[in-house]
């Protein structure tokens, strides 16, 4: 009689912490997100870089520099996206924040840079005499930050829905400054709704991946700026309650700001920034409104390390002279990771650099699922990435030609780039719900 009432008991007890831990075990199969930014204005102000050579003195700003992350988790799959205002981000600064974020893989956490040209140099460039400019004591800074923004955005992780879209923009956005019609004016479009609690239904973020130059202000007025993207993340977050993050896309050869003027001439200041980013925060509001809400998304994230050889006399020479050791000892060779990420009807592929239009259009055609998004200058931005059959064929590619790696880096990275998508592609019918 004790044995069976033990065992009665027993079976009691389990059943009531079943019944305590199921909600726990139901919610770690939600998909669940968690947002935080933080502002890297370096005060006082320090040089802007708008490419390759030593920055130019900035005595004034438009606006604040961030970082801004958004963390996914379903299960045991942990992944972050995130952005930071700058015209690139090495993986050797990216390396440094991963290390400090210890509840996500290192090669699950996506960093990308908006391309703006009014921000601190990240490369430290050198000149003809191997010296450079960079303040490594800001950037070692901005690791931490983006470290604290990720961490923060891991502890406010909820269950969430998506809502997601992918679709032509309208107005004077962006045109390619080469040919003006060869650019993508498509706009991938991801919003978080909070599935639960007191703010159920409510915004979390939207994400925008666009491919444009932020490049209105560039680096030669003495203003660091976010440039148009400060003016997007202002609108969204203004209208939504969210936060804003910016992804950049194919944006090479040279996808720019359309701030043309009907006299032949630009528009360079602040108030441009104000139109062109208002304009694309509108229409990505407009895009992903329509959209169906995902209310079970399957998320999948995988990477890949890739190798490209380093052909550029000028990449060689940033390579060898940069203090940040990028790449081989003698600057011919330089590895990076490309990641693979399938969120609800989203699936997005990392560029780590300026992939021409035309390879940005090739990957979204080949990508099976029904929402491309290409993640450009993520995790490495190595200049301009171009066919083979492009580079060093026209005159007008002579300069991305030159400030690319060589005429391999486009055929390497599409076919790396497939092989990941067509390796971890899930279709719908294989998804668990």
């Amino acid at each position: 009689m004790k044995v069976k009432r033990y065992l009665r008991l027993s079976e009691l007890r389990l059943l009531v912490l079943f019944i305590l831990l199921s909600p726990l075990i139901s919610l770690s199969q939600d998909l669940m997100a968690g947002v935080a930014k933080r502002k890297i204005t370096p005060e006082p102000l320090i040089a802007v870089s708008g490419g390759v050579g030593l920055p130019q003195a900035a005595k004034e700003k438009e606006d604040d520099l961030y970082v801004r992350a958004m963390v996914f988790a379903k299960g045991n799959i942990k992944t972050a996206i995130v952005s930071i205002d700058n015209l690139g981000w090495p993986a050797v600064w990216g390396d440094k924040t991963r290390a400090l974020v210890n509840r996500i893989a290192p090669e699950n956490i996506l960093i990308g840079a908006t391309h703006t040209h009014s921000a601190p140099d990240a490369y430290a460039f050198a000149d003809e005499s191997g010296n450079h400019a960079a303040d490594i004591d800001y950037l070692n800074w901005c690791t931490v930050q983006m470290a604290e923004a990720i961490n923060e955005a891991l502890d406010r992780l909820e269950p969430v829905h998506l809502k997601i879209a992918h679709e032509k923009v309208e107005g004077k956005i962006a045109y390619n400054y080469y040919a003006p019609q060869l650019y993508d004016p498509r706009c991938g479009v991801l919003q978080t709704i909070i599935a639960s609690g007191k703010r159920k239904g409510t915004i979390q973020a939207t994400l925008t991946n666009y491919a444009v130059h932020p490049e209105v202000i560039g680096n030669k007025r003495g203003i660091l700026s976010p440039d148009l993207v400060g003016p997007l993340h202002e609108r969204i977050e203004k209208e939504t309650g969210g936060l804003s993050i910016f992804m950049n896309g194919a944006l090479g050869g040279m996808v720019t700001a359309d701030n043309r003027l009907d006299n032949g001439k630009e528009a360079n200041d602040w108030e441009e920034c104000q139109r062109i980013g208002f304009l694309l925060a509108d229409e990505a509001l407009r895009i992903i409104d329509k959209s169906a809400i995902q209310t079970n998304p399957n998320l999948r994230v995988a990477s890949k390390k890739v190798t490209f050889p380093v052909a550029s006399v000028m990449m060689q020479h940033i390579l060898k002279n940069s203090p940040l050791g990028m790449g081989s000892k003698d600057g011919t060779s330089i590895s990076t990771t490309l990641n693979y990420i399938q969120l609800g009807t989203a699936q997005m592929i990392t560029i780590p650099g300026e992939a021409l239009p035309n390879i940005g259009y090739y990957l979204k055609r080949k990508m099976p699922g029904e929402h491309p998004f290409l993640l450009g200058l993520t995790n490495d931005a190595f200049g301009y990435i171009l066919t083979k059959e492009d580079f060093n064929s026209f005159d007008r590619y002579q300069y991305i030609s030159r400030t690319s790696l060589g005429e391999k880096t486009g055929e390497i990275l599409v076919k790396e780039a497939l092989y990941l998508i067509n390796k971890n592609h899930q279709p719908k019918k294989q998804q668990k719900q």
